[in-house]
């Protein structure tokens, strides 16, 4: 049995449509959508709204954790946006969202086992996930006498992005999976070699939860991305071999999983 995983796709369609070569299964750990490429500031929904100097602009004051001036300086760019077109930002969202949806969940092979990113809006999934893509969170699934489980989202940070969750919420979908084989979720344990971002530089948040139930439940894998330039890819935890698949946008390389 082989498996491909991936995670943070963020809009590379070209190379998801590949992804499943050669694999019994994909499986996707989230993060669909750009809003903004950190490393290419004229990819992605933000620029493409206000163009590539506000980009670079947005990008500096988060890179510096001016968070407060970045949620103003964006704030101000809506404000303009609404005014000049009579739309509003959700409507704006949600169609830039839509065109990228519908063509990453068409590159989806079949069969594809996914679950959200924090980046994602989950509510739009069932208008694109077709019947070969399976869509988990907080659920289990069997794939070649595996037991995998899925959990999608972030937790809250002052990023604010789409689908963050209180900890309590997330530590209940962990709960809810009880003991897997295959533990697939979009955030890291909470470990800090796993949560820190050598190029960022700083810590994304991982989930204590999370790393609680690896621990008590052993699961022979766990499998995550989010943080794209993690200073581990991979460590042990217990019995658990930890592993973060890769940021899929940049290097267009599933990770495999075989037995």
């Amino acid at each position: 049995m082989r498996v491909h995983v991936v995670s943070d796709v963020h809009g590379n369609s070209a190379d998801l449509d590949k992804a499943g070569t050669g694999a019994d299964a994909l499986v996707c750990l989230g993060d669909l959508v750009l809003f903004l490429d950190y490393a290419d500031h004229s990819r992605g929904i933000f620029p493409d709204l206000f163009g590539v100097e506000n980009a670079h602009h947005i990008v500096a004051l988060r890179t510096a954790r001016r968070f407060d001036e970045a949620r103003e300086f964006g704030r101000a760019l809506w404000a303009d946006l609404e005014e000049r077109t009579g739309g509003s930002r959700e409507q704006a969202i949600e169609t830039a969202v839509r065109g990228q949806y519908a063509e990453l969940f068409a590159a989806f092979p079949t069969p594809t086992y996914a679950t959200y990113g924090n980046v994602d809006i989950p509510a739009l999934w069932p208008d694109y996930a077709g019947p070969g893509t399976t869509v988990l969170d907080g659920e289990r699934v069997e794939i070649g006498g595996r037991v995998f489980g899925f959990v999608g989202g972030g937790l809250r940070t002052p990023m604010r992005t789409p689908y963050e969750i209180d900890d309590d919420a997330y530590a209940a979908k962990i709960a809810a999976l009880g003991e897997v084989d295959v533990l697939c979720t979009h955030i890291p344990p909470d470990v800090p070699e796993l949560c820190y971002d050598t190029v960022a530089r700083r810590f994304e948040r991982g989930s204590s939860a999370l790393l609680d139930a690896i621990r008590a439940t052993r699961p022979a894998y766990a499998l995550f991305g989010h943080v794209h330039q993690p200073l581990a890819r991979r460590m042990r935890v217990g019995a658990t071999e930890c592993v973060n698949v890769g940021h899929f946008a940049s290097s267009g390389t599933p990770w495999v999983l075989e037995w």
